[in-house]
Protein backbone atom coordinates (compact mmCIF):
# COMPACT_ATOMS: atom_id res chain seq x y z
CA UNK A 1 0.00 0.00 0.00
CA UNK A 2 0.99 3.45 -0.89
CA UNK A 3 2.58 5.43 2.36
CA UNK A 4 -0.60 7.49 3.65
CA UNK A 5 1.83 10.54 4.56
CA UNK A 6 1.44 11.04 0.34
CA UNK A 7 2.17 14.79 -0.26
CA UNK A 8 1.82 15.07 -4.21
CA UNK A 9 -0.69 17.66 -6.49
CA UNK A 10 -3.45 15.87 -8.34
CA UNK A 11 -6.78 15.86 -10.38
CA UNK A 12 -10.43 14.55 -10.61
CA UNK A 13 -10.48 12.15 -13.60
CA UNK A 14 -13.04 14.11 -15.73
CA UNK A 15 -13.91 12.42 -19.67
CA UNK A 16 -12.75 15.51 -21.52
CA UNK A 17 -9.14 14.78 -20.29
CA UNK A 18 -9.23 11.27 -20.23
CA UNK A 19 -6.35 11.49 -23.11
CA UNK A 20 -3.84 13.13 -21.26
CA UNK A 21 -4.46 10.36 -18.43
CA UNK A 22 -4.40 7.50 -20.30
CA UNK A 23 -1.44 8.27 -22.33
CA UNK A 24 0.69 9.95 -18.99
CA UNK A 25 0.93 13.31 -20.09
CA UNK A 26 -1.09 15.19 -17.80
CA UNK A 27 1.29 16.61 -15.35
CA UNK A 28 0.19 15.24 -11.94
CA UNK A 29 1.15 13.28 -9.42
CA UNK A 30 -1.84 11.55 -8.90
CA UNK A 31 -5.52 11.19 -9.84
CA UNK A 32 -8.85 10.68 -7.94
CA UNK A 33 -12.16 9.05 -9.47
CA UNK A 34 -15.37 8.95 -8.10
CA UNK A 35 -15.88 5.26 -6.66
CA UNK A 36 -19.16 4.76 -7.83
CA UNK A 37 -18.55 5.50 -11.90
CA UNK A 38 -16.05 2.13 -11.16
CA UNK A 39 -17.76 -0.01 -8.88
CA UNK A 40 -18.76 -2.47 -11.98
CA UNK A 41 -16.85 -5.37 -12.31
CA UNK A 42 -15.81 -4.85 -15.77
CA UNK A 43 -16.73 -2.95 -18.78
CA UNK A 44 -14.84 -0.04 -20.69
CA UNK A 45 -15.02 2.43 -16.85
CA UNK A 46 -13.15 -0.44 -15.08
CA UNK A 47 -10.66 -0.72 -18.67
CA UNK A 48 -10.00 3.04 -18.38
CA UNK A 49 -9.09 3.13 -14.46
CA UNK A 50 -7.40 0.13 -14.64
CA UNK A 51 -4.93 1.65 -17.57
CA UNK A 52 -4.85 5.23 -15.93
CA UNK A 53 -3.68 3.55 -12.35
CA UNK A 54 -0.53 2.26 -14.15
CA UNK A 55 0.19 5.97 -14.72
CA UNK A 56 -0.75 7.37 -11.33
CA UNK A 57 -1.57 6.30 -8.14
CA UNK A 58 -5.14 7.12 -7.64
CA UNK A 59 -7.67 8.22 -5.02
CA UNK A 60 -11.17 6.51 -4.51
CA UNK A 61 -13.86 9.22 -3.53
CA UNK A 62 -16.92 8.34 -2.99
CA UNK A 63 -20.67 10.26 -2.73
CA UNK A 64 -23.08 7.35 -1.48
CA UNK A 65 -21.87 5.21 1.58
CA UNK A 66 -24.25 7.18 3.49
CA UNK A 67 -22.18 7.23 6.69
CA UNK A 68 -25.35 9.26 8.63
CA UNK A 69 -27.59 6.56 8.16
CA UNK A 70 -28.95 5.71 11.06
CA UNK A 71 -30.17 2.62 9.19
CA UNK A 72 -26.61 1.19 8.91
CA UNK A 73 -24.38 0.71 5.60
CA UNK A 74 -25.89 -1.05 2.57
CA UNK A 75 -23.50 -4.42 2.55
CA UNK A 76 -23.63 -4.48 -0.82
CA UNK A 77 -21.57 -1.20 -1.47
CA UNK A 78 -19.12 -2.22 0.46
CA UNK A 79 -18.51 -4.99 -1.01
CA UNK A 80 -18.76 -3.85 -4.27
CA UNK A 81 -16.21 -1.16 -2.76
CA UNK A 82 -14.18 -3.20 -1.27
CA UNK A 83 -13.56 -5.32 -5.02
CA UNK A 84 -12.64 -1.71 -6.55
CA UNK A 85 -9.98 -0.47 -3.71
CA UNK A 86 -8.32 -4.43 -3.62
CA UNK A 87 -8.13 -4.21 -7.39
CA UNK A 88 -6.77 -0.77 -7.68
CA UNK A 89 -4.72 -0.01 -4.08
CA UNK A 90 -5.80 3.51 -4.05
CA UNK A 91 -3.61 6.20 -1.87
CA UNK A 92 -6.75 6.55 -0.22
CA UNK A 93 -10.94 5.60 0.18
CA UNK A 94 -12.80 8.65 1.17
CA UNK A 95 -16.14 9.80 1.24
CA UNK A 96 -18.59 12.93 3.19
CA UNK A 97 -19.85 13.45 6.71
CA UNK A 98 -23.40 13.17 5.57
CA UNK A 99 -26.20 10.59 4.60
CA UNK A 100 -27.63 10.48 1.32
CA UNK A 101 -29.87 7.41 1.77
CA UNK A 102 -33.23 6.30 3.89
CA UNK A 103 -35.14 3.37 3.07
CA UNK A 104 -34.88 2.48 -0.58
CA UNK A 105 -34.34 5.87 -1.32
CA UNK A 106 -31.02 7.54 -2.66
CA UNK A 107 -31.19 11.77 -3.04
CA UNK A 108 -27.90 11.49 -4.65
CA UNK A 109 -26.84 14.55 -2.39
CA UNK A 110 -24.31 15.08 0.51
CA UNK A 111 -27.52 16.03 3.20
CA UNK A 112 -26.43 17.59 6.31
CA UNK A 113 -26.46 15.99 9.95
CA UNK A 114 -27.56 17.15 12.82
CA UNK A 115 -24.33 17.74 15.30
CA UNK A 116 -25.68 15.88 18.28
CA UNK A 117 -24.36 12.99 20.41
CA UNK A 118 -26.26 10.60 19.18
CA UNK A 119 -25.73 11.50 15.79
CA UNK A 120 -21.99 10.93 16.32
CA UNK A 121 -22.54 7.41 18.01
CA UNK A 122 -24.89 6.64 14.66
CA UNK A 123 -21.59 8.19 12.56
CA UNK A 124 -18.81 6.20 14.65
CA UNK A 125 -20.81 2.97 14.15
CA UNK A 126 -21.20 3.03 10.43
CA UNK A 127 -17.06 4.33 9.98
CA UNK A 128 -16.26 1.38 12.50
CA UNK A 129 -18.28 -0.93 9.79
CA UNK A 130 -17.36 0.61 6.88
CA UNK A 131 -13.34 0.61 7.83
CA UNK A 132 -13.93 -3.07 8.91
CA UNK A 133 -15.40 -4.11 5.56
CA UNK A 134 -12.78 -2.57 3.66
CA UNK A 135 -9.74 -3.40 5.14
CA UNK A 136 -8.77 0.03 5.88
CA UNK A 137 -8.59 3.28 7.34
CA UNK A 138 -10.67 5.42 5.28
CA UNK A 139 -10.83 9.29 4.99
CA UNK A 140 -13.99 11.69 5.67
CA UNK A 141 -14.68 15.09 3.83
CA UNK A 142 -16.44 18.00 5.70
CA UNK A 143 -19.37 18.87 3.66
CA UNK A 144 -20.34 22.31 2.50
CA UNK A 145 -24.01 23.06 4.14
CA UNK A 146 -26.75 25.54 3.80
CA UNK A 147 -28.94 24.90 7.03
CA UNK A 148 -28.12 23.89 10.65
CA UNK A 149 -30.43 22.31 13.16
CA UNK A 150 -31.51 24.31 16.35
CA UNK A 151 -30.88 21.17 18.42
CA UNK A 152 -27.41 20.74 17.30
CA UNK A 153 -24.74 20.20 20.30
CA UNK A 154 -21.50 21.50 19.32
CA UNK A 155 -19.52 22.41 16.20
CA UNK A 156 -18.68 20.96 13.12
CA UNK A 157 -15.34 20.72 13.90
CA UNK A 158 -15.25 19.32 17.23
CA UNK A 159 -17.76 16.43 15.71
CA UNK A 160 -15.18 15.87 13.48
CA UNK A 161 -12.30 15.77 16.38
CA UNK A 162 -13.73 13.55 18.18
CA UNK A 163 -15.36 11.47 15.39
CA UNK A 164 -11.85 10.59 14.31
CA UNK A 165 -10.38 10.08 17.59
CA UNK A 166 -13.00 7.46 18.39
CA UNK A 167 -13.01 5.78 15.09
CA UNK A 168 -8.98 6.31 13.99
CA UNK A 169 -10.76 7.44 11.02
CA UNK A 170 -8.87 10.29 8.89
CA UNK A 171 -9.52 12.97 7.54
CA UNK A 172 -9.77 15.20 3.82
CA UNK A 173 -10.21 18.80 3.99
CA UNK A 174 -11.85 20.56 1.92
CA UNK A 175 -10.69 24.29 1.83
CA UNK A 176 -13.84 25.76 -0.26
CA UNK A 177 -16.25 23.93 1.98
CA UNK A 178 -15.03 25.58 5.34
CA UNK A 179 -15.02 28.68 3.46
CA UNK A 180 -18.59 28.55 2.14
CA UNK A 181 -20.38 27.17 5.22
CA UNK A 182 -18.41 29.88 7.31
CA UNK A 183 -20.47 32.34 4.88
CA UNK A 184 -23.57 30.74 4.94
CA UNK A 185 -23.73 29.91 9.11
CA UNK A 186 -21.37 32.93 10.22
CA UNK A 187 -18.57 31.13 11.70
CA UNK A 188 -14.83 32.03 11.45
CA UNK A 189 -13.11 29.48 8.99
CA UNK A 190 -9.78 29.88 10.93
CA UNK A 191 -11.44 28.92 14.49
CA UNK A 192 -12.41 25.71 12.30
CA UNK A 193 -9.09 24.74 11.19
CA UNK A 194 -7.88 25.84 14.57
CA UNK A 195 -10.67 23.29 16.53
CA UNK A 196 -9.09 20.27 14.09
CA UNK A 197 -7.24 17.43 14.24
CA UNK A 198 -4.85 18.91 11.58
CA UNK A 199 -2.45 15.44 12.38
CA UNK A 200 -5.36 13.71 10.99
CA UNK A 201 -5.70 15.42 7.86
CA UNK A 202 -4.16 13.31 4.41
CA UNK A 203 -6.20 15.20 1.50
CA UNK A 204 -6.90 18.39 0.95
CA UNK A 205 -9.75 19.62 -1.52
CA UNK A 206 -9.69 22.72 -3.52
CA UNK A 207 -12.49 24.09 -5.80
CA UNK A 208 -14.66 27.14 -6.19
CA UNK A 209 -18.33 28.43 -5.74
CA UNK A 210 -21.24 30.07 -6.97
CA UNK A 211 -22.98 33.23 -5.22
CA UNK A 212 -26.54 32.65 -4.69
CA UNK A 213 -29.76 35.26 -3.90
CA UNK A 214 -28.65 34.68 0.14
CA UNK A 215 -25.68 31.73 0.16
CA UNK A 216 -22.94 30.99 -1.16
CA UNK A 217 -23.34 27.60 -3.13
CA UNK A 218 -20.20 24.67 -3.79
CA UNK A 219 -20.45 24.11 -7.04
CA UNK A 220 -17.09 23.07 -8.56
CA UNK A 221 -17.45 25.40 -11.73
CA UNK A 222 -15.43 28.12 -11.38
CA UNK A 223 -11.28 28.34 -10.50
CA UNK A 224 -10.25 28.54 -6.85
CA UNK A 225 -11.23 32.18 -5.61
CA UNK A 226 -8.60 34.29 -4.02
CA UNK A 227 -10.13 33.53 0.06
CA UNK A 228 -9.75 29.94 -0.61
CA UNK A 229 -6.38 30.24 -1.39
CA UNK A 230 -5.49 32.54 1.33
CA UNK A 231 -7.47 29.81 3.83
CA UNK A 232 -5.11 27.03 1.90
CA UNK A 233 -2.03 29.06 2.43
CA UNK A 234 -3.36 29.02 6.62
CA UNK A 235 -3.96 25.25 6.61
CA UNK A 236 -0.77 24.34 4.31
CA UNK A 237 1.53 26.51 7.35
CA UNK A 238 -0.14 24.20 9.73
CA UNK A 239 -0.09 20.93 8.40
CA UNK A 240 2.37 17.84 7.87
CA UNK A 241 2.56 16.37 4.20
CA UNK A 242 -0.63 15.89 2.58
CA UNK A 243 -2.00 15.39 -1.14
CA UNK A 244 -3.59 18.48 -2.48
CA UNK A 245 -6.22 18.34 -5.22
CA UNK A 246 -8.87 20.77 -7.98
CA UNK A 247 -12.15 19.42 -7.98
CA UNK A 248 -13.83 20.78 -10.75
CA UNK A 249 -17.06 18.88 -12.07
CA UNK A 250 -18.62 21.24 -14.40
CA UNK A 251 -17.99 23.89 -16.87
CA UNK A 252 -14.64 21.93 -16.98
CA UNK A 253 -11.55 24.44 -18.89
CA UNK A 254 -9.10 22.98 -20.92
CA UNK A 255 -6.42 20.62 -18.64
CA UNK A 256 -3.87 23.25 -19.17
CA UNK A 257 -5.77 25.38 -17.04
CA UNK A 258 -6.32 23.35 -14.43
CA UNK A 259 -2.65 22.78 -14.50
CA UNK A 260 -1.98 26.13 -14.02
CA UNK A 261 -4.11 26.51 -11.41
CA UNK A 262 -2.78 23.75 -9.79
CA UNK A 263 0.89 25.03 -10.27
CA UNK A 264 -0.36 27.68 -7.54
CA UNK A 265 -1.80 25.28 -5.18
CA UNK A 266 2.04 24.28 -5.57
CA UNK A 267 3.71 27.28 -5.00
CA UNK A 268 1.60 27.44 -1.98
CA UNK A 269 3.56 24.51 -0.83
CA UNK A 270 6.77 25.49 -1.98
CA UNK A 271 6.95 29.01 0.34
CA UNK A 272 5.33 26.72 3.17
CA UNK A 273 8.51 24.62 3.31
CA UNK A 274 10.61 27.59 2.43
CA UNK A 275 9.31 29.07 5.49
Amino acid sequence: MIDPRFSGFGLGLRKPHYAAFLDGSADVDFVEVISENFMVPGGRPRDILRRVRARYPVALHGVSLSIGSAEGLDRGYLARLRALADEVDPLFVSDHLCWTRTGGFNAHDLLPLPLTEEALAVVCANIDQAQDALGRTMLFENPSSYLSFVGSEMSEWAFLAEMTRRTGCDLLLDINNIHVSGHNHGFDPRAYLAGLPLDRVRQIHLAGHSQGAHLLIDTHDQPVPDPVWRLYGEAMARLGPVAVMIERDDNIPPLEELIAELDIARAHGRQVVAA
